[in-house]
């Protein structure tokens, strides 16, 4: 018990010890910082100035650019014709194919809403499937809802049904946030490989309940029963 006790002490000292050294960088850095600050003429510091307004207004006048082209809300499409044209003028858009009818279909539209506010640099829109025969076959959307993740023009992820958000219908807008982030889709500043739903198990196998579901030429609710 002796010799536990001892490493234990000495365990609690190097820890101590650890700590005491990342404070003292810190701390030797922060002077540093205060020191180059202290040590700037005042040209130096307008130049600084001037950089960090600068920044600023770009960020202003990329987020003006994004708000002209319909970012930052959640808007619904009349046509397949405006499809391409929203498409091509936005970087990253999200694009949900919808029926009237179909329950989950709502359940989706409720979490696009909150992250259209949030996620202002991504495109997000809906345009009902039944009256988008062609681009349905096109992009070969079978199960609804279904999610087309559109970058530079080109569709290249698509989140079908709920199977990718942990198999339920309960999943969080932080769950949906995580899989448009791992499509690249929006600036997602959270951890990828860490999602925010416990049951990583079925993420895993998350395509083979749609894969069933491809029967040619005709469109399913991604709760039916059909095979």
């Amino acid at each position: 018990k002796m010799a536990a006790d001892t490493s234990v002490d000495i365990l609690q000292k190097v820890l101590e010890n650890e700590i005491l050294q990342s404070t003292k960088v810190v701390e030797e850095h922060l002077d540093a910082e205060i020191q180059k600050l202290d040590q700037m003429d005042e040209d130096e510091l307008e130049r600084l100035k001037q950089r960090r307004l600068e920044a600023l207004k770009k960020t202003q006048q990329q987020k003006q650019e994004w708000l002209s082209k319909g970012h930052g809300e959640y808007r619904e499409i009349p046509s397949e014709r405006d499809f391409f044209q929203e498409v091509k003028e936005s970087k990253n858009v999200v694009c949900h194919f919808y029926r009237d009818t179909t329950f989950r279909c709502q359940i989706m539209d409720k979490h696009l809403t909150v992250l259209a506010k949030k996620h202002i640099e991504t495109k997000f829109l809906k345009l009902n499937a039944e009256k988008s025969p062609f681009l349905c076959e096109r992009l070969r959307i079978k199960v609804i809802p279904t999610l087309a993740l559109i970058k530079d023009g080109k569709t290249h992820d698509y989140v079908v049904g709920f199977t990718d958000l942990g198999n339920t219908d309960d999943f969080t807008t932080e769950t949906l946030e995580w899989r448009l982030g791992c499509a690249d889709v929006i600036n997602y500043s959270g951890n990828l490989m860490d999602p925010p739903f416990q049951s990583q198990k079925k993420y895993g196998t998350s395509f083979t309940k749609v894969d069933k579901k491809t029967i040619r030429g005709k469109i399913y609710d991604s709760d039916s029963d059909d095979d």
